[in-house]
């Protein structure tokens, strides 16, 4: 299983569907589902995790596409992002289609799932923020063929937690059908961890944005006033577009409600100043690039 780890799984399941997967968690309480890998064997490497047995979820072919279900994608949570970065994808969903290409460098690209990212639920899981502007909802399959649908951002917040022998099987994605943008920084030049990231998403049929900030706190953060007030200010009619100063204040009012000024007189420690700041230029940039 690794070359540096001193103890290796007791047993590897490899399933072939979604139920045979869950039977496979029920029989065997402590092992550990495993699709890319990414993170997982990170965490076995360096000794943090010794998991009982795993459950392979690379044979599921079920999980591993998508589909068109009553105005939405039903997203297999079996999909690599190196799946969701190609044409076809992007122009279906453009801004998950963004985070999973900016997901890391090929082989993790190639490696890493969906399912596995909104399982770990890391705070610089690139798909996250997208996906919570999204308003996604889990399909989550369980034992005896149960199924049950959660919306994403309850899973983030830690609201709602998969049960033993859960798993998560399908995304289920609203298609808006309209413009929407991913962006993130990072402390250095090419593919690599996110410092912070926005998505922003309209919806025209609601006449609402929708705006979702990751990586700077242990979930994203939706910044609903900011959303509404901006809303607001945009002819859905028209031409939809917004004055530097409008979109100016749009950032800065995300970055506020993000990352709040402290109490009293103390003073913002100069590195949260700037990711703050970083925040402001990010929400700014991807809402002027959806109203273009």
């Amino acid at each position: 299983m690794t070359t540096h780890a001193p103890q290796a799984a007791q047993s590897v399941t490899l399933p072939a569907s979604l139920d045979e997967a869950v039977a496979a968690l029920t029989a065997m309480p402590a092992a550990v589902p495993v699709a890319g890998g990414t993170d997982l064997m990170a965490a076995v490497n360096k000794g943090r995790l010794r998991p009982a047995g795993l459950v392979g979820l690379g044979r599921i072919n079920e999980i591993r596409g998508w589909q068109y279900q009553d105005g939405h994608a039903l997203l297999g949570a079996g999909l690599t992002h190196a799946r969701m970065g190609r044409p076809d994808f992007a122009a279906l969903i453009p801004a998950l289609a963004a985070s999973a290409r900016a997901a890391g460098p090929p082989q993790i690209r190639n490696a890493g799932t969906l399912g596995g990212n909104i399982a770990t639920a890391a705070p610089t899981g690139d798909t996250l923020p997208v996906l919570a502007a999204l308003e996604a909802d889990l399909v989550i399959a369980g034992p005896g063929g149960a199924h049950r649908e959660i919306p994403v951002s309850h899973l983030l917040a830690g609201r709602e937690m998969l049960g033993p022998a859960e798993l998560i099987g399908f995304v289920r994605v609203p298609l808006l059908h309209a413009p929407q943008v991913f962006l993130k920084a990072t402390g250095r030049t090419g593919p690599g961890r996110a410092s912070a990231s926005v998505a922003v998403v309209l919806d025209p049929a609601r006449r609402g944005v929708r705006c979702a900030v990751g990586a700077i706190a242990p979930m994203p953060l939706r910044p609903l006033e900011a959303e509404r007030w901006i809303a607001s200010l945009i002819d859905w009619d028209g031409a939809r577009g917004l004055a530097p100063e409008a979109l100016a204040a749009f950032g800065e009012y995300v970055a506020a409600a993000c990352i709040p000024d402290p109490q009293g007189d103390e003073q913002m420690p100069p590195g949260i100043l700037h990711l703050r700041r970083t925040v402001a230029a990010l929400a700014r940039r991807a809402l002027g690039r959806a109203l273009s």
